[in-house]
């Protein structure tokens, strides 16, 4: 029997034709519509074409406006901020040496240093002593007795605990002469112990108000350093290729380039310390070149190698006219002074050296040196406790530096100058081989001639200037001394700092007053500032009159980047590596930011 009978089999082809026939008209029909829609209106499109470039048109402005409307919104709602991340490259002039604070010198050695070290205290942002590693310090009623309490859970670079024994050991390595660390002479006579794990006593001689200026060097790590002996702590591993500390970065590599001493080149690599006490840094990575040359930095400079250079006397021609480059003109706790040695036979007459102070016109001297200047009339600086505008150096005044002259016996010659006994009144003046004191020389030169003063200028390259300022081979002496923040100026003005014995013999003028002596010991053995500044006071009335120096200004440190270092903007420095002071928040990239 069939399984399909002829009945369901007829059913089925007249569906299929039905359903062909269907196709069929809907095809014909989709035909009509697309020659009466499409193709028929195709020859219609030229009339229109105006009509859709007119919309074209109008699409693309509100396009664009909305483009605008949404760019100008985003400024309105977002700010351009400085971002963290980025490589920081600052060259040096200098040569890198050591990084250990023991014994760290020079522009280079310092910079490192300063970055992988930190010490008990620091001078912050703006310029004031401020705790590093320590919390706090306090010292006793008899001002002898100074008590440090550190900083609790602080950890060295490699994660190990620092304590007070490393503060211990740190001070008493200095204080051993066998480890020969330029400190020494520092740090004689002071006892220091632990009382616990956090707090450390200094106990001092004798009251001395500067004392906690003296707590900013570095501290460095007992457990890798106690078990080599004194004398070879000065060549070891650890100063040069792997220093372990407790600053805002750490060591990671060094790189030299260069076969010889004129072209020799240190790169110093340094990354975030991860466990370091403060703010993490907002660098990525800061690295530190060395220069024997300036032109060689400023060639480095220029194909964009650097980001910053430090140690520059003036804006180099090269890149002066250059776009994004910013100077940082930071003022010095320091003093560029003019030194008169009176032990001098010449110099030891008061009246001599309140002539040549009086014939001098600041304001012509520092005119040409191409930035604005701190005037210094003073051995205090303004900011010192016991400056007293009633007590500067003597005015200008030509026509009382002649009387005076006059008076000490001096008469013109035909050619100017003075003489006496048919000696001509002639001094050498030494100083630094640079624009800047070649500058102030040639002006302090023209000036004491016109009052019938022949002078002698001498400057010198850096070896040789070193051996006549510590010798005291001269007569008189352009230098820059540093002050810092406290108004003691002992080391400069009292007479035992004159003295050959002395350590470092930086009475440099060779000056010689009880009445000043007093004064000096007086007022760095007092903490309050009303009385210290009643102290000093007989010292400045003495300086005054006794004329053994004219100050001249407060020197600049210039700092030239490529583009705004964001954190950097310092309003005066103890030393140039102060600019450090909050380092771990420079930024140099920059990123949007919702207000």
């Amino acid at each position: 029997m069939p399984i399909i009978d002829r009945t369901t089999r007829l059913r089925w082809r007249r569906r299929f034709r039905l359903r062909r026939r269907q196709v069929e008209d809907m095809g014909m029909q989709a035909e009509e519509q697309l020659e009466r829609h499409f193709f028929r209106r195709l020859g219609r499109l030229a009339d229109v074409r105006r009509f859709i470039l007119s919309w074209i048109l109008l699409v693309t402005v509100l396009i664009g406006v909305l483009t605008m409307q949404i760019l100008a919104l985003s400024n309105y709602y977002q700010n351009t901020v400085p971002v963290a991340g980025g490589t920081f490259t600052e060259g040096i002039i200098g040569s890198y040496t050591n990084a250990n604070p023991l014994y760290a010198a020079g522009s280079v050695d310092n910079a490192v240093s300063q970055l992988i070290f930190s010490g008990l205290l620091k001078f912050d942002h703006n310029n004031k002593l401020a705790g590093n590693l320590a919390e706090s310090w306090v010292a006793d009623e008899r001002e002898v007795m100074y008590t440090v309490t550190l900083r609790p859970n602080l950890k060295w670079q490699d994660g190990k605990p620092l304590t007070a024994e490393d503060v211990v050991f740190t001070y008493r390595t200095i204080q051993n002469a066998d480890a020969q660390s330029p400190l020494f002479n520092s740090w004689q006579k002071i006892t220091v112990e632990a009382k616990d794990a956090r707090t450390v006593v200094f106990t001092l001689p004798s009251p001395l108000s500067s004392f906690p200026d003296s707590l900013t060097n570095g501290i460095v790590p007992r457990h890798l350093l106690q078990d080599t002996p004194p004398a070879q702590l000065r060549s070891i591993p650890f100063n040069t290729v792997a220093p372990v500390g407790s600053g805002p970065f750490k060591w990671d590599r060094i790189e030299v380039t260069g076969v010889t001493p004129e072209n020799r080149s240190e790169q110093i690599g340094l990354v975030p310390n991860p466990h370091y006490h403060g703010s993490k840094p907002k660098l990525q990575r800061f690295i530190i070149r060395s220069f024997r040359e300036e032109k060689r930095m400023v060639e480095s400079f220029e194909t964009r190698e650097l980001s910053a250079m430090s140690g520059l006397g003036a804006l180099p021609e090269e890149i002066k006219n250059e776009e994004g480059i910013i100077e940082y003109s930071m003022p010095l706790t320091r003093q560029v002074t003019v030194f008169f040695k009176t032990t001098h036979d010449l110099l030891a007459d008061v009246k001599v050296r309140q002539a040549l102070v009086q014939a001098v016109d600041q304001k012509e001297v520092v005119k040409g040196l191409g930035y604005p200047v701190i005037a210094a009339r003073s051995p205090f600086l303004p900011t010192h406790i016991g400056y007293s505008r009633d007590l500067l150096q003597l005015n200008t005044n030509v026509e009382q530096a002649n009387k005076l002259l006059d008076e000490a016996g001096w008469k013109v010659g035909a050619d100017g100058i003075r003489s006496k006994d048919k000696r001509p009144l002639q001094f050498q003046l030494f100083s630094q081989s640079t624009p800047e004191y070649q500058h102030v020389t040639s002006e302090l030169q023209r000036q004491w001639k016109a009052v019938g003063v022949n002078t002698q200028v001498l400057l010198q390259q850096d070896s040789d200037f070193k051996s006549t300022v510590s010798n005291h081979g001269y007569d008189m002496l352009l230098y820059s001394i540093s002050l810092g923040n406290d108004p003691d100026v002992y080391a400069y003005w009292h007479s035992t700092q004159a003295d050959v014995r002395s350590p470092n013999r930086m009475n440099f003028s060779e000056y010689k007053s009880t009445p000043a002596d007093k004064a000096l010991e007086a007022g760095r053995s007092r903490s309050d500032p009303a009385l210290r500044a009643v102290k000093y006071k007989p010292f400045l009335e003495t300086w005054r009159n006794d004329a053994p120096a004219l100050t001249l200004y407060q020197p600049r440190y210039l700092y030239v980047s490529r583009g705004r270092v964001h954190g950097l903007d310092q309003p005066e420095l103890n030393s140039p590596i102060n600019r450090y002071s909050n380092l771990e928040n420079w930024m140099i990239r920059l990123g949007k930011a919702t207000k």
